[in-house]
């Protein structure tokens, strides 16, 4: 089976939590997290083409800036950038704009899966193909889970308290990466196929950016492994006009 591996990155503009959520300035870096994601694919292995599927023309502006043949920006329809297009709808549509082979759904909004991350779920993803057919991004719930009336995860007719370690875990989908072929898109309506490979990551790793105080916190994380980037004096001064303004 042919290991190309094709990148759909989507970024639609107007994001009502997060007000320019893909491309305001992040940890001093300007093009924000869409800079950053970009940056990160265009170094892993594996990958052939990334897809840029937006209706933001700073997203546009900011993809054009790297000048790879690697990245493909494509104007996605009005009815797919509203808030209340549903995932369903853009999964029906990617197959149809992606080349063929595998497809790596991944989002901005997760800047600490890095490089050497993206390489290692798709070396995963290829060595799991016999036992199962796609691969998404997980993150382990280990803790007293309940509904309304009782818990979830554990019996308490057991023990009612039993040490978080002991309890048999759960899997939150954290939406970091989704890996499969272009044949189970067509085939399943869907981004995982009937048996994904389950991929632990790290809380850390798994971060992603949803609402404002997300965001913040994502910036101090970033800051404290990266540190501020090397900014030029002209740009210094760009800066300290706006924020004067």
């Amino acid at each position: 089976m042919s290991k190309c591996v094709n990148v759909f990155l989507p970024m639609r503009a107007g994001s009502e939590r997060v007000p320019k959520k893909n491309t305001k300035t992040f940890s001093g870096i300007e093009g924000g997290l869409c800079k950053i994601k970009l940056e990160q694919l265009l170094i892993c292995d594996f990958i052939n083409t990334i897809i840029v599927s937006t209706n933001d023309p700073e997203v546009i502006e900011i993809s054009s800036t790297f000048k790879s043949k690697k990245i493909k920006v494509l104007s996605r329809p009005n009815e797919l950038c509203t808030s209340t297009a549903s995932t369903d709808e853009l999964i029906k549509y990617v197959p149809g704009i992606m080349p063929d082979g595998h497809i790596l759904w991944t989002h901005v909004t997760s800047p600490f899966i890095t490089p050497d991350v993206y390489y290692k779920i798709i070396q995963t993803y290829f060595r799991k193909l016999s036992s199962f057919d796609s691969l998404m991004t997980v993150t382990k719930l280990q803790k007293f889970i309940w509904n309304d009336d009782e818990p979830l995860n554990y019996d308490r007719n057991l023990q009612k308290w039993p040490k978080t370690q002991t309890i048999d875990p759960l899997w939150e989908v954290n939406s970091g990466v989704f890996l499969a072929s272009k044949d189970i898109y067509y085939r399943n309506l869907d981004r995982i196929g009937d048996k994904p490979y389950l991929f632990e990551l790290s809380d850390e790793i798994a971060f992603d950016i949803d609402w404002l105080p997300d965001y913040k916190i994502a910036e101090a994380l970033y800051f404290s492994l990266h540190g501020l980037p090397i900014v030029s004096k002209q740009e210094k001064k760009r800066q300290q006009v706006i924020n004067f303004h």
